[in-house]
């Protein structure tokens, strides 16, 4: 397969990294569809298969499945996800593609490993298979090609479907989204540029959408599972409450700012969100540090001596600054967390949210908490 760049944008951030491009599962589906709908009009299953996708890339895919039977054919494609690291790459893609009445338009359908919607906020409806509208109207442009190239009336049903798709969808976030069944089928370009921070973006804000859509007014931005645990434990908040931060502080609350929730609870580590304390928005141990020159100043604020400062400095992690403080009554995570909700606030620039912040330990234990505040 290969594919052209151009421009800047992503395609220049992909150019600086040297890493290979992959294909969206949109793209793989409507490879499949297409050699899938060709044979069922001529008898010949095109392998390669040529696309061209929304920005005029024309990939050829090779094909790993190919079969007939009365009415319908199937085509498979292999996913590659070029480096990216996708839990999607390897994965096979099918489309099975039947003949309907004339005037029935494209139909689509989920089959086994494509998940179902099953709750509001989505771009799809309630219901739906979990085939998202870049790459349904790439198949449909598909199946209109083929159709005037080869006499048909482009009237078909569309049965995706990916072998161990619901096993794959685990390890997704699509089970928290209501997409249940399977995996989706997705991608706006076709390209998956390997940047996997991207992707977990864009599941954050897909998460803040069902959530709203659901009604829900008190959602909690938690760095892990342990972090999830414990807000859920604190406020009995449902499981579509939560978002899986990670290290995307600052993804979650420019989001919120855009599109608020009546109440934001960010809950994490101590020595994460120390980091969110003194001004930092990506809490990844590449990309910040934990200041400890900063927790030392901050739990003079709380009574700490010179002292006692001093060993905050040499302290080999924050969590053992934290110990320190702890031994020597000095609120340190409750300093802590109320930085880190002051630091929210600002980034949310008078957004109506209010805002709380639970610190905790490897453990789960709460070692900080803030007031909850708003603008």
């Amino acid at each position: 397969m290969s594919a052209t760049s151009s421009g800047g944008g992503r395609e220049a951030q992909l150019k600086h990294t040297g890493l290979r491009p992959g294909w969206t599962t949109g793209a793989c589906a409507t490879a499949a569809t297409t050699a899938a709908y060709t044979a069922l009009l001529t008898g010949e299953f095109p392998d390669p298969v040529t696309i061209t996708l929304p920005k005029g890339q024309t990939p050829a895919f090779a094909l790993a499945v190919e079969s007939t039977t009365a009415g319908s054919a199937t085509a498979g494609v292999v996913k590659d996800a070029g480096d990216d690291p996708d839990v999607t790459h390897g994965a096979l893609i099918r489309s099975t593609v039947r003949l309907l009445p004339p005037g029935a338009g494209v139909v689509f359908r989920a089959g086994p490993g494509v998940g179902t919607v099953t709750l509001p906020g989505l771009p799809l409806e309630v219901g739906e298979p979990a085939v998202n509208p870049v790459p349904r109207q790439m198949m449909r442009d598909h199946v209109a090609a083929v159709a005037a190239a080869h006499g048909g009336s482009g009237d078909v049903e569309i049965t995706l479907s990916v072998d161990d798709g619901e096993e794959i969808a685990r390890s997704t976030w699509n089970p928290r989204l209501g997409i249940l069944g399977g995996l989706s089928i997705l991608g706006t370009t076709g390209v998956v540029v390997p940047y996997s921070c991207s992707a977990w973006i864009d599941s954050i804000r897909r998460g803040v959408d069902v959530a709203r859509a659901a009604g829900l007014t008190h959602v909690a931005g938690c760095t892990g599972s342990t972090s999830e645990k414990t807000v859920t434990t604190l406020y009995d908040l449902p499981e579509l409450a939560l978002l899986d931060m990670g290290d995307f502080a600052g993804a979650v609350l420019k989001y919120i700012r855009r599109h608020p929730v009546d109440r934001l609870t960010i809950c994490g580590g101590f020595a994460k969100l120390s980091k969110l304390a003194a001004g930092h928005l990506d809490l990844h141990s590449a990309r910040s540090q934990v200041d400890k020159p900063f927790l030392a100043a901050l739990a003079r604020t709380g009574g700490a001596s010179d002292a006692l400062a001093t060993e905050i400095t040499t302290a080999n992690t924050g969590l053992a600054a934290l110990r320190l403080c702890e031994s020597a009554a000095v609120p340190l995570g409750d300093l802590v967390a109320t930085r880190a909700r002051d630091e929210a606030l600002t980034v949310l620039r008078g957004a109506p949210v209010a805002v709380d912040v639970v610190c905790i330990d490897r453990a789960g234990v709460v070692v900080g908490r803030s007031e909850v505040a708003g603008p």
